[in-house]
Order: C-alpha cells, then sequence, then structure tokens
C-alpha cells in the first residue's frame, strides 16, 4: 500500500514538474525559424572575420527581439552555437515544425579580396536572372560540397553548373507572395534603421529555401569583403542595428498575418487593440472573370509596380500593350498576359523576363488576387 502510495507521489510529482517544458516548447500560435548561415566545419564567407560568427550573432539577438515582445510566437534556431548542419536539415527542421515563416541569415562576398559592392539584398526563391544573382545562389548552395554524397541527396544538383540552375525556372512556389513581401520589408527597414544600402529583393535557385513548405527568404546583411561592411557587421552596435531592422521587418509581417488571420491582440488593460482599417483589396482595371472563367483560377504575369498610375505610353512598359492593372497595398500592380492555362502562362513568363527580369506569375480568380 505504501510502495503504491509513494510511486502515485512521484508520478504526480513527475507530471508537474515536465508539464510546463511540455506547454512550452508547444506554446505559441506562430512559428518561426531563424537559421544563421554555415557553422561548424562551413565557415561560409571568411575575410577578417568569419560569416558563421557574424550570422551566429545577428541571429540571437533577433530571436530574443522577438521573445521578448510576441509572447504567441515560437523561435526554433536551426542552429544556436557553432554547429555544421546541411542544407537539407535546416528545411527540415523548419518543414518539422510546421513553422510560419523561414528566415535564414548570411552574408555576402565576391570572389575580390576587397570590393566596392556593399549593402544588403534579400532573396526569395526563383531563377537567378541575373549573372550576380546566379553567383549569389552558387556561393551559397555551396556548402553541399562539404558532404560527401550531396550528388545523391540533392538529385545530380551541382552548384558550380549553371544548368543545374534551370530547375528552378518550372518551380512554382505557392509563398511566393508572402515571400517577397517580407523580404521588401527587411530591405526597407535595413535601409531607414540600419542606414546599409539595400540592393533590393531578388530571386535565386538557393537550395535551402527550395524544401521548405512556408513563406521564406534568404537575407544578405552586407559584403564580408568590403571593409566598411565587414566592420559595421561584425561591431556589437551594427549586429544590434541589423537585428532590430530584421525585428521591425517581422514585426509588420506578423501584424499582417494576425490581421488576414482575424487575431486580435489586446493591450496592458486587456482592451481590445486598436487596429487599423484594413487595406481597400486588390482590384483591377479589368474584369479576370471573363464569360466562361467564372470559378476558374486565371494566371497573369505581374511585370512591375508603381505607386502612381502610369500612363497608356510609359516608358516603363517598355512597348508592351494591353497591361492590366491591379491596386493592392498602395501600388499599382500591372500585368502582362492572361489565361487559365498555367502551362501556357509559364511560357509568357519566360517571353516577358527578357524585358522585366523579375516578372513573375500571380493568379486571380472572379476578380480578386488569390495566394493559394
Amino acid at each position: 500500500m505504501n510502495r503504491k502510495f509513494f510511486l502515485h507521489i512521484y508520478l504526480l510529482f513527475g507530471m508537474l514538474f515536465f508539464l510546463p517544458v511540455t506547454l512550452q516548447a508547444a506554446g505559441g500560435s506562430f512559428t518561426v525559424i531563424i537559421d544563421p548561415g554555415h557553422g561548424g566545419k562551413d565557415p561560409g564567407a571568411v575575410r577578417n572575420y568569419k560569416e558563421k560568427d557574424i550570422v551566429l550573432a545577428v541571429s540571437l539577438k533577433l530571436g530574443k527581439l522577438i521573445t521578448d515582445n510576441h509572447k504567441d510566437v515560437k523561435v526554433i534556431y536551426t542552429r544556436s552555437t557553432d554547429k555544421y548542419l546541411t542544407l537539407n536539415q535546416r528545411a527540415d527542421i523548419a518543414n518539422k515544425h510546421k513553422a510560419d515563416l523561414f528566415i535564414s541569415i548570411h552574408t555576402n562576398s565576391t570572389d575580390d579580396k576587397v570590393t566596392r559592392a556593399k549593402g544588403s539584398e534579400t532573396y526569395t526563391l526563383g531563377l537567378a536572372r541575373t549573372e550576380e544573382n546566379l553567383r549569389v545562389a552558387m556561393k551559397e548552395n555551396a556548402a553541399i560540397l562539404l558532404e560527401e554524397d550531396y550528388m545523391e541527396k540533392y538529385e545530380g544538383f551541382d552548384p558550380k553548373s549553371a544548368e543545374s540552375y534551370i530547375v528552378f525556372e518550372f518551380m512554382q512556389n505557392a509563398y511566393i507572395e508572402q515571400s517577397i513581401a517580407f523580404a521588401s520589408e527587411i530591405e526597407t527597414a535595413l535601409k531607414t534603421k540600419a542606414q546599409r544600402t539595400s540592393r533590393g529583393v531578388k530571386q535565386a535557385g538557393l537550395l535551402v529555401l527550395r524544401e521548405t513548405g512556408m513563406p521564406s527568404v534568404l537575407v544578405e546583411l552586407g559584403f564580408i569583403n568590403n571593409p566598411d561592411d565587414e566592420k559595421f557587421m561584425n561591431s556589437a552596435d551594427g549586429q544590434t542595428k541589423l537585428a532590430n531592422s530584421l525585428y521591425t521587418a517581422f514585426a509588420k509581417y506578423k501584424r499582417e498575418f494576425d490581421r488576414k488571420e482575424g487575431i486580435v491582440h489586446t493591450n496592458g488593460n486587456n482592451k481590445p487593440a486598436t487596429t487599423q482599417p484594413a487595406p481597400t483589396p486588390a482590384t483591377n482595371n479589368t474584369n479576370t472573370a471573363k464569360t466562361g472563367n467564372a470559378g476558374k483560377i486565371v494566371y497573369k504575369v505581374q511585370v512591375l509596380a508603381s505607386e502612381k498610375k502610369l500612363p497608356a505610353n510609359s516608358r516603363e512598359f517598355k512597348g508592351y500593350k494591353d497591361l492590366d492593372f491591379y491596386q493592392e497595398k498602395g501600388l499599382y500592380k500591372y500585368t502582362y498576359g492572361e489565361t487559365t492555362d498555367f502551362d501556357a502562362i509559364r511560357e509568357i513568363r519566360k517571353k516577358v523576363a527578357k524585358d522585366f527580369k523579375d516578372a513573375f506569375i500571380v493568379k486571380f480568380k472572379d476578380g480578386k488576387k488569390i495566394t493559394n
């Protein structure tokens, strides 16, 4: 009897001891993966300092800012120490935890010992349409060369061969819109809060983003072989400013995510938090729900965006006629082509990409833009 009694007491205390840990691990309605690039035997780019050390410091600062200010967010690091991980392992961590957002943090570099190139750029998954974007993809993907069986693991992908990147031409990322929106917030924050030169939002065939099933970006904080950038990125003040900028972008993304999910947060007085009016929904200058297309998905190619409505003969259109536009978040977004056939719109995108290198496919249904 006494043994059973003490056994029950022991089990009860055991449950009470482990329960908070379980709740903490499972807590948070939103999960963000912070991925400090490289690590362990993979130092990344090296000049006076190592990329792996800089990005880890910024990542840990970013994670603490999120944890301190968003109690409903679970932060998971792919690594929090000087640890080596394969690119697949990083994506697997994100997918295993069913993350809502993936942020991979890196520093840029060129083959030159010292470069005049400087500033940040943020990448989403896509075809590298310029030599510069391809160079960055090759640099980041070269991490797989440290794996003995990389050709088998990555299905014959050769990070040094330009031909291997053609595969990204045929990939349709379901999260491209959210990824681009977040990448834009990052570049804006790095420019305004950290006073970095922004090189813009770009697309490239990055393996670490290919396998993630959520909105994902890869941030290049600056050039490690640019003396000014390197000094800033390795300083405590610079790392704090970089982390604060990334946090600002995250907070804006999370606020928009909550708005779409209908989540309302409360302030310290437990009253409904003041919310901004919902933005005007995306609208078109023509009805995409043409006869026979009602209820169907209509594909278009978005070629550019402008803060103001452009005249029909604008040089920005590069001679293209019959462009449509829709309004979203205060911007006029111009599209070319219209079809319910995905293969057909993909061919159209390939043709216009020579003039609009950042063109991408968007979807509409009954005249309204959709993202799923």
